[in-house]
């Protein structure tokens, strides 16, 4: 059976059931498995789910998940609009696009969340428990996470994002569903505060087991399991040449720590590209060894508006030896002086595995102007910093393998505003900016969040 151990070592090690409802560890630390399992044989001809259910199984080992894993896999990628589910695009400059957006919200969130809703369902019915799933979004997972909990019969959810600062198709999709267990909220501040809102209920035990919270953004291992199929399904589509130079945009590093997982476990992948936005704080971390917590701006990329990435401490207990008290260190000083640094030792661990680098808001429109001036080719903002930025730092004689996050229709005017061109949303959400919206709206504040989910949990039926 697969154990996962707390990034801040002070917790006991859990199983895969207990780690996908408790989401943060008691002790305030990220769960990850004990080991990296090696990646089992698998065939990309035989589809994604086949892949996703072989690369998961030893995740899922001693799990209520595993005798059913093929089949919840099966119907997590039944509903995407793509027959290949992930399907591999080579563009005209040799480019590889590995396209994550032929999920029901057009996002590579759905990849995750499509089959964690689906377990959280099977691990609650076979406790005879419910759950109030508690999120924060910069855009994407917001959606994602809805879509996949709306309905659920053990899940009531409630999903936080930063007021003004999402775009209004995101928005839309979140405010848009009339699902009673669904509860979409409005937070006047940014996406750092509606993180930190989460933390803070998560981080009172007492909280946590009043309102039987489980967490559904990138803190909760599952998510972070689930990621790692696709890097391992897009090395394997790429086993032609040379592992590919891999560009991921990202802002709370859940993505790009995906990708280091699926390289620990045996994926033939090279270098793993760090691409930012204007909220630039991992780029500083790798090429300076510091990380800042500055204010969050708004930009055209807007699930990439981080500046205090969560994802980045499990990559952290890997870098110290998986030494959790140093972290527990590391991460007291981040919140004490908002300042990281990292010694000259661990930053060159750091730079052996990853390459990073940022485009400002006038670079994120050229990049979009330029695929689609050049090659026409659409790219959504957060797509076109990975292909950009990845061109920067491609490696001679390797291909260049850029994930595509978004469907440009998410992001219809920042696309029109560069290329000259709308890109149209699927017909089955031609009738989204029609829909009603129901949404709450709240101040950056513990209280008055608690409140709410109070009375949230207190109307289950």
């Amino acid at each position: 059976m697969m154990r996962y151990v707390s990034t801040r070592g002070e917790a006991p090690s859990v199983s895969f059931d207990d780690a996908l409802l408790q989401g943060l560890a008691p002790d305030g630390g990220l769960y990850l498995p004990e080991r990296w399992p090696p990646l089992p044989p698998f065939d990309p001809a035989e589809g994604y789910a086949a892949v996703a259910t072989a690369v998961l199984e030893p995740f899922v080992a001693g799990s209520v998940l595993a005798d059913g894993l093929a089949e919840l896999v099966s119907d997590a990628y039944g509903r995407f609009r793509h027959a290949d589910v992930a399907p591999l695009r080579t563009l005209p400059d040799g480019t590889r696009l590995l396209e994550l957006f032929w999920g029901p919200t057009l996002s590579f969130k759905d990849y995750a969340l499509q089959l964690v809703g689906r377990m959280f369902d099977r691990v609650l019915a076979a406790r005879g428990r419910r759950m109030l799933v508690l999120g924060a979004t910069s855009g994407d997972t917001g959606s994602a996470a809805i879509e996949a909990c709306r309905d659920r019969e053990a899940v009531d959810i409630v999903i936080l994002f930063p007021e003004g600062r999402v775009s209004e198709v995101q928005r839309r999709q979140m405010t848009t569903v009339t699902s009673a267990n669904v509860h979409a909220v409005a937070v006047e501040g940014t996406f750092d505060d509606c993180q930190a809102l989460v933390k803070a209920m998560f981080s009172d035990p007492e909280v946590r087991r009043e309102l039987s919270l489980g967490a559904v953004n990138s803190i909760n291992w599952a998510r972070v399991a689930a990621q790692t199929v696709y890097y391992a399904w897009g090395a394997a589509l790429c086993a032609d040449g040379p592992p590919p130079t891999v560009a991921v945009p990202t802002g709370n590093f859940g993505n790009v720590y995906a990708a280091h997982g699926a390289v620990a476990m045996g994926a033939r992948l090279g270098r793993l590209v760090i691409a930012n936005n204007r909220n630039h704080g991992l780029a500083g971390l790798v090429t300076a060894g510091t990380l800042v917590t500055e204010p969050v701006h708004p930009t055209p990329a807007p699930a990439m508006d981080i500046q205090v990435p969560s994802n980045l401490e499990r990559y952290l207990f890997e870098l110290f030896g998986r030494d959790g008290a140093a972290v527990a260190r590391l991460m007291a000083e981040f919140r004490a002086t908002g300042s990281l640094r990292l010694d000259a030792e661990h930053q060159a661990a750091l730079r052996a595995r990853f390459d990073a680098g940022w485009l400002d808001d006038v670079g994120v429109a050229e990049a979009m102007e330029r695929a689609f001036r050049e090659m026409g080719v659409v790219l959504d903002p957060h797509t076109a910093i990975g292909w950009e930025v990845g061109r920067r730092h491609a490696v001679d004689g390797a291909p260049l393998l850029t994930v595509a996050t978004a469907h440009p229709a998410k992001f219809p005017e920042a696309v029109a505003a560069a290329t000259g061109h709308r890109p149209e949303l699927p017909a089955d959400l031609a009738d989204l900016f029609d829909r009603p919206e129901r949404v709450t709206t709240v101040p950056a504040d513990r209280d008055r969040l608690l409140g709410l989910l109070r009375r949230v949990a207190t109307g289950r039926h």
